[in-house]
């Protein structure tokens, strides 16, 4: 249903560190946009998130944040493995979602997802908000405009240390997260391939336990040949030496490359030899962009900014990387 001329008012399930600064302010920041309730299931936490963020209402299940007729639309900032749950749970409920990354553990979960939102009538987008960052913007834009010509091929090097982002244990739990730091960051980058680049034919890859150190696997080599023709060749390692690290992509054209880092938010083109560089600024809250894409899109504004089945995709090619 849509609700043009209407407020979207939002209730947080899952209000942890994601929330404390990348999304969470943004749903009071945005427009025709309100936070009514967080939910957590410790309570004092909860309690804790909504005084020092100004939200009125707290919970500790979520059954009874479901219950609050005044929230239209939830969103889902648990770890990985309650995704589906939660989801199924808030369209039932007639909440429109929006659900961080990865959207769900497996492909299975992904499709059962989509007959869910089409029987609930509602709507749901994934967090993939890179897609509305200056930068990502910057380069779509180079990309369709021809600024390199003809795009043959892409490398991504993202290379880690050990560690390097250790503050959510749950990460290196397959269980909840879906199989380490690839699962969890990948996401974005792979998502941002497919926003460029459009459908692929086919993706292959190969993945190891390097480090013996955890459960998961910590070197990811992959491959995907988009319809299009551009060739695509990506290495992930969470567990290089310090000196090792890296954070590249570079797209090859006829006419030069466009090369930028995915976390230090800087873009080096090069055409016929004419070099030029660009830094972006991001918002405060880096979310704020997409969640008011988002609210457009329940409002009956827009389309879809990232749907459930372009995350099906992007799922897809994670566990054809990891052979899952």
């Amino acid at each position: 249903m849509k609700r043009v001329n209407s407020l979207i008012v939002w209730g947080i399930i899952g209000c942890g560190d994601v929330a404390e600064i990348k999304s969470g302010p943004a749903f009071q920041k945005s427009k025709d946009s309100e936070l009514l309730a967080v939910m957590r299931r410790n309570g004092e936490l909860a309690k804790d998130f909504s005084r020092r963020h100004n939200v009125p209402l707290w919970y500790d299940n979520v059954e009874e944040l479901l219950k609050n007729q005044d929230i239209n639309a939830v969103y889902i900032a648990t770890p990985p493995s309650t995704h589906f749950e939660y989801a199924v749970q808030s369209l039932k409920a007639g909440k429109d979602v929006y659900i961080e990354k990865p959207m769900v553990l497996s492909e299975e979960e992904a499709r059962k997802l989509c007959v869910e939102i089409e029987n609930s009538g509602q709507k749901l987008v994934v967090a993939h908000y890179r897609r509305f960052l200056p930068l990502y913007i910057k380069i779509k834009e180079l990309i369709e405009t021809n600024a390199i010509g003809m795009i043959n091929y892409v490398n991504i090097n993202f290379l880690q240390p050990y560690n390097f982002n250790s503050k959510a244990s749950w990460r290196l739990d397959p269980k909840i997260s879906g199989g380490g730091y690839f699962h969890d960051l990948a996401p974005h980058q792979i998502d941002l391939m497919y926003h460029f680049f459009g459908d692929y034919i086919d993706a292959k890859g190969f993945s190891v336990n390097q480090s013996k150190k955890n459960e998961v696997v910590d070197t990811i080599n992959g491959i995907i040949n988009f319809k299009n023709g551009i060739q695509f060749h990506g290495i992930w390692s969470f567990c290089v030496t310090k000196f090792l690290e890296d954070d590249r992509c570079v797209i090859n054209g006829e006419k030069g490359t466009i090369e930028f880092s995915f976390y230090k938010d800087f873009l080096k083109l090069n055409i016929e030899g004419k070099k030029e560089e660009y830094n972006f600024s991001n918002p405060e809250n880096i979310q704020q962009p997409l969640i008011q894409e988002t609210v457009n899109y329940f409002l009956g504004k827009r389309n879809n900014p990232c749907s459930v089945k372009e995350g099906e995709v992007v799922l897809a090619i994670i566990n054809k990387f990891t052979k899952k």
